[in-house]
């Protein structure tokens, strides 16, 4: 579970006016964010004072009305922990990954840069091999080491013996680095740069396979995100622009956008108005009239019209170049079996060395033992998990899937239980008219939709925006009318013609209609029609006549149902639709999707709820909804999918995975990715270890040589890292 055990609270101790709470939360919320907390529960009216420990992870709480139930104090403390969970969930994350070896962080190197330590190495390894005069080979004590050959060796060597001693020093551990470490210096001792450097060369090589996936993940995530134009009009003077790389662009900078261009800063209009596609950013599917005053955001649209914007957030400050920096810095969001494959890694390192001290002991051949130091498992067990699971965010970034990190893919892999919202998420989150009744002999249709523009003209409501969509598609005119009443969660009016021959058109709910004396008995049998198939009626009346009855529903997405199929098909054995929506709308969409149960009416908090007793059950759960209203229980899931064009800032903070496409195929597609990602390790743990094990049994014996020792080895870690890099041609659309 992602934050439930997190949050548990146990008593301590309670004495009259006095509690003692203990919380795991407690041992990762840090000193200024246990300062934070202190001060907001000790203005709740009850409480004399707080007192939190970090080391033992509990709350001491002085408090002044005894009537209060331990329950009351727990929900409290529950509440106040859970407006911080992303904070103190990213601070065990943290505290996670440093009991993990320190390695070096390939993702800092460029392929270019490993590409020509390659080459260096290369040409050096062939100078010994060809090359390599016999004084130098003869050499002995310090001059061993004072000749362009060594010293060349060594100062290629640097990084890994810089870090293996590191991982030493400050880890009190060895790492894979240490062994190299161990086995290059040995090489060199005995005059052989040789081994040294082909030792070097195929690590180098295997490094350049796996920071050329990381560097292609960067990319297509760089591109899926892209925010904004290469180039921007800055505006130098009042009349005078003057277009610029949007490097150069800093905050308090006035640039101009103008009609089909895309913004690339966020910031306010300071001229101008525009028509703006924001979709991208908020989900909102209609473009938004924004003017003077007003703020936009990197990678909205200027569907029309054209802008100045004072820039106020540039480069890495925008809302979405952030959101790419969370996804490289996903390290801390380690899979369990990579968490587990590096711990596994680590532990064996010591093996080596006992190894070769045995091996040392009992046949006093320093190159038998060399065999022992040449020959681990670490490099190609870590190698195995980390380039599988960057390839998997790979692929499913050039599908417009942004992943979060690789643990997220592990727990795709465990999916029991996935639960979906209804709007925007089953359903396009676009209302529209489904069906029609007219009960005005002598009207048409279309006229009777046209009455119901006229009270809906101006209203924002999505029922509205579906019938103004309808009389659109019709082309409709709209007769002409007077002010328009809006009566809040009832319906509109409006008076239609002049005069005494003026009629009062409303436009609502059933309760408004009789709350006007209108007479609906002519709508009954169509009322019980629109029940029936989970629309919801706007009913429409001239007077306290009624003229018609519209059906207006949100229609299913493309492929939903296909997609629920597949999940079944991947063993996904629980299916469940939670909604805000009323109870007869979810029942017939659960109905029409063969969902195995839904619950309807849920406030946002509520789905939490549900997710936490879901996950009480031991289930894995998946979330699935559009990333606005359902942010909590996206958060509480074991992984929380937005589906679809919302990406709100709520949506990438809570959201572990955003599928940017509006294809309900890509989340089996994704859940399919991940089980094939974890098939992929198994199979590279086995590889690893079965061929290094026949390896140091070689070794041992001394058959097999260290420079034909530190080959095999090798070789198997690029086996491995090839084998993972299939994962880059997994077809999610059709899997």
């Amino acid at each position: 579970m992602k934050n439930d055990n997190l949050l548990a609270c146990e008593i301590v101790h309670r004495i009259r006016g006095r509690i003692r709470i203990k919380s795991k939360a407690f041992k990762y919320i840090g000193a200024s964010l246990k300062t934070e907390i202190e001060k907001q529960l000790v203005q709740v009216r009850y409480i004399e004072s707080v007192e939190i420990s970090l080391i033992t992870g509990t709350i001491l709480i002085y408090f002044e009305d005894v009537s209060l139930s331990e329950q009351n104090l727990i929900n409290l403390i529950q509440n106040t922990l859970n407006s911080h969970i992303f904070e103190i969930c990213k601070n065990e994350k943290i505290e996670k990954s440093s009991k993990y070896v320190i390695e070096r962080k390939l993702q800092e190197e460029t392929p270019g840069e490993i590409i020509k330590k390659i080459i260096t190495t290369a040409g050096l390894l062939g100078y010994n091999l060809f090359f390599k005069s016999k004084q130098e080979v003869v050499a002995t004590g310090i001059r061993r080491f004072l000749n362009y050959n060594t010293l060349s060796t060594l100062a290629l060597a640097m990084p890994v013996l810089k870090n293996g001693i590191n991982s030493l020093v400050k880890n009190k551990r060895p790492n894979a680095d240490t062994l190299s470490s161990s086995a290059i210096i040995s090489s060199i001792l005995l005059g052989k740069e040789s081994a040294a450097l082909t030792i070097m060369f195929l690590e180098e090589v295997s490094e350049l396979l796996t920071v050329y996936t990381m560097e292609k993940t960067r990319g297509a995530i760089k591109d899926m995100l892209s925010v904004g134009e290469s180039y921007v009009w800055k505006e130098i003077s009042e009349d005078n622009v003057k277009r610029v790389p949007i490097e150069e662009i800093q905050k308090d900078d006035i640039i101009v956008v103008q009609t089909g261009e895309k913004i690339s800063v966020d910031g306010k209009i300071i001229k101008g108005e525009a028509l703006i596609d924001q979709s991208s950013i908020t989900g909102e599917y209609m473009p938004l009239k924004k003017a003077e005053g007003e703020t936009v955001y990197a990678g909205t649209i200027v569907k029309n019209g054209n802008i100045s914007i004072l820039a106020e957030k540039v480069g890495d400050d925008r809302t979405v170049s952030r959101i790419i920096k969370l996804v490289e810095d996903a390290n801390f969001n380690k899979a369990d079996i990579q968490n587990y494959a590096d711990t596994f890694s680590a532990q064996l390192i010591p093996l080596n060395f006992i190894l070769a001290g045995i091996v040392y002991a009992s046949t006093r051949s320093i190159t038998k033992a060399m065999s022992m130091l040449v020959i681990d498992y670490s490099c190609g067990i870590r190698l195995s998990t980390a380039v599988a699971f960057s390839a998997a965010i790979n692929t499913a970034a050039k599908n417009g899937i942004l992943v979060k990190g690789s643990n997220f893919i592990e727990e795709l892999s465990k999916a029991e239980t996935v639960i979906f919202d209804k709007t925007g998420t089953i359903t396009e989150g676009k209302p529209k008219v489904q069906s029609i009744e007219v009960f005005d002999n002598s009207m048409s249709e279309n006229e009777m939709i046209g009455l119901a523009g006229a009270a809906e003209e101006q209203s924002s409501h999505p029922l509205a925006t579906a019938i103004m969509t309808e009389i659109k598609d019709r082309g409709i005119e709209i007769p002409k009318h007077s002010k328009i009443k809006t009566v809040v969660s009832r319906g509109v009016e409006t008076k239609v013609g002049k005069g005494k021959e003026a009629k009062v058109i409303r436009v609502g709910s059933k309760k408004y209609m009789l709350e006007n004396n209108v007479n609906l008995t002519a709508a009954i049998d169509a009322e019980r029609g629109i029940i029936s198939r989970g629309e919801i009626g706007l009913y429409i009346a001239q007077d306290d006549k009624i003229i018609g009855l519209i059906g207006v529903s949100d229609p299913p997405r493309e492929n939903i149902k296909k997609a629920i199929n597949r999940l079944r098909n991947y063993g996904v054995d629980d299916i469940v639709l939670l909604t805000g929506d009323l109870r007869q709308q979810a029942e017939t969409i659960a109905s029409r999707m063969s969902i195995d149960r839904y619950e309807s009416e849920l406030l946002p908090e509520d789905k939490a709820k549900n997710i936490l007793k879901f996950q009480s059950k031991g289930s894995n759960v998946i979330m699935i909804g559009d990333g606005v209203n359902d942010a909590p229980a996206l958060s509480y899931a074991n992984v929380g999918v937005a589906l679809g064009s919302t990406r709100t800032d709520v949506a990438m903070e809570a959201a572990d995975i955003t599928i940017t496409q509006d294809n309900p195929l890509l989340v089996p597609g994704i859940i399919g990715l991940s089980k094939n990602t974890v098939k992929t390790i198994k199979e590279n743990f086995a590889m690893v270890i079965g061929l290094n094990t026949f390896a140091l049994v070689l070794g041992a014996t001394g058959i097999l040589a260290p420079i034909y020792a530190s080959v095999l080895h090798n070789s198997t870690t690029i086996l491995v890292v090839l084998n993972s890099l299939k994962l880059l041609k997994y077809d999610i659309k059709t899997n």
